[in-house]
């Protein structure tokens, strides 16, 4: 299972004083959909299930991630991730005066890397309508690329407005899941507590058996992982035929079942609520889930390759929000 994706920076600078709110990712990812949809819908359809253009239209297959398989691997999924993660900036800081610069942080993933020239139309398209209370106005000045080694590269400056080439990565856990389905777990893993501490630093929305947790096991983290990693892959990545053999071989079900051998050792996960305003359903939603550290003691290297993918892609509810976002703390 190979999914190909692209981090990007995208470097905004405020031409009147902006008012945010400490959480920034309802704002950006709402402001950002009324433009999109703007720029990208041809005949202005307020449901793209029912628009002849939907196979052929970038809105419908950035936003509206219905699931097209009658009966899919998986079962029944109504719906789909979306194939973009936005990450809004970290720091709690609400105001922003004239000249004053934020970044956001993009992920791309799939095919989905090819509509990243939509992106930076929309995004200066959204700077100059305004944001935040007030509507105050920024542009977009730069966007520089992210490599795996965090190393950073200009593709866009609002001077040329053109859009340099770049390179995408690759996520590959081939190795990873063929070990699982041929029991190559060594045995000095096997017999060997070990640990692994995660720290979630934006709100993470995951449910089990219907339910929102925080009592987050691992087994349920590593499912949460492996369900949002293949429909990332079987929906938005070319040549995903080998993903039906090799979910056929029940590699999830084993991964699983290992992970529930895992313990807790720590938990210092608490509950954080945020607000959100669905312009769609015209009221605002409660959208809390759980940030902090866990540690884990028992198997881990087994799955230390789908928990560093979910670095780069999150995890659970609200990704394209920003939510779900942790790194492995050393």
């Amino acid at each position: 299972m190979k999914i190909p994706y692209k981090r990007f920076t995208f470097i905004m600078e405020a031409e009147e004083e902006i008012h945010l709110p400490s959480y920034k990712g309802s704002t950006f990812r709402g402001a950002f959909g009324v433009q999109f949809k703007k720029v990208a819908c041809t005949l202005k359809k307020t449901d793209c299930r029912d628009c002849l253009l939907k196979q052929r239209c970038a809105y419908a297959y950035i936003f509206e991630s219905h699931s097209p398989d009658e009966a899919n691997i998986l079962g029944r999924v109504n719906s789909i991730p979306h194939p973009f993660v936005i990450e809004p900036p970290e720091e709690e800081k609400q105001r922003y005066l004239t000249g004053q610069t934020f970044s956001l942080g993009l992920v791309l993933i799939g095919d989905a890397i090819q509509y990243l020239p939509y992106f930076i139309y929309t995004f200066d398209l959204l700077g100059k309508n305004g944001i935040g209370r007030g509507r105050g106005s920024c542009q977009l000045r730069e966007v520089y690329t992210v490599d795996a080694e965090d190393d950073s590269k200009l593709i866009y400056c609002s001077k040329t407005r053109k859009v340099k080439p770049f390179g995408d990565e690759c996520i590959d856990l081939n190795q990873s899941i063929l070990s699982a389905v041929e029991g190559r777990i060594p045995d000095t893993v096997q017999n060997t507590a070990e640990e692994i501490t995660v720290r979630f630093l934006t709100p993470t929305r995951l449910k089990y058996s219907g339910k929102l947790i925080i009592d987050l096991e691992f087994h349920i983290f590593i499912r949460q992982l492996l369900r949002r990693l293949f429909l990332l892959r079987h929906y938005y990545c070319k040549d995903n035929s080998e993903d039906s053999g090799l979910f056929n071989e029940g590699y999830h079900r084993i991964l699983i079942d290992e992970a529930r051998t895992t313990g807790i050792k720590v938990s210092n996960l608490q509950w954080r609520d945020w607000e959100r305003y669905s312009r769609r359903q015209d009221t605002r939603m409660k959208l809390g889930g759980f940030v902090g550290d866990i540690v884990y003691k028992g198997i881990v290297s087994p799955f230390y390759p789908f928990i560093k993918a979910g670095e780069i892609l999150h995890v659970g509810k609200g990704t394209s929000f920003g939510l779900g976002k942790y790194f492995i703390k050393a």
